[in-house]
């Protein structure tokens, strides 16, 4: 499965909007994915599964990158 990530680089500062980013993480839980990013000190906001509709929307766009952990 692949999942959406919603986070924060820096774990310390204050959670701002126009700050958050997104990473696309494959594995088969979300338990899975927070094990990956475990160590990369980043303020995850939210974890989102991707069904085939919206995985098909988010490979359209240019930053659409499926990350190797």
């Amino acid at each position: 499965m692949i999942f959406k990530v919603l986070y924060q680089e820096l774990a310390q500062e204050v959670p701002v909007r126009e700050r958050t980013q997104a990473m696309y993480v494959e594995a088969e839980t979300e338990r899975q994915v927070r094990k990956k990013l475990a160590n990369k000190g980043f303020n995850i906001e939210y974890i989102q599964v991707l069904d085939e509709d919206h995985l098909a929307y988010e490979q359209q766009s240019e930053d659409y990158a499926v990350e190797n952990l």
